[in-house]
């Protein structure tokens, strides 16, 4: 199974968001070309009401251990309540370039 399919559906199974993005930043960082390590998840669920932000990545890593523990080397998680994502607008937050590793664009 891709790395992408399995977080999207521990996420979707676990917190029924109203809404989910897993996007493979792998391409941007200094990695061999497949290598499905680097991600970034926006996602929106009442399961986060009334949890600090603390508490909703310790959720989402918790659901998420099997691949922490193999092939993602890094998670950026961005996590809203329904009512926090409708005052945002429903915007995503972009993510910054990587310079590490070589890197340098």
């Amino acid at each position: 199974m891709q790395v992408k399919s399995f977080i999207e559906q521990q996420l979707t199974d676990n917190l029924t968001p109203v809404f989910l993005e897993v996007l493979d930043e792998s391409h941007m960082h200094n990695v061999p070309a497949g290598a499905q390590s680097h991600f970034k998840v926006t996602i929106v669920s009442d399961a986060f009401a009334g949890a600090r932000l603390i508490g909703r990545h310790r959720k989402v890593n918790a659901l998420l251990a099997e691949a922490l523990e193999g092939p993602v080397h890094a998670l950026a998680l961005h996590t809203f309540t329904p009512e926090e994502w409708e005052k945002r607008g429903g915007t995503i937050t972009a993510s910054p370039q990587c310079l590490g590793g070589g890197k340098q664009d």
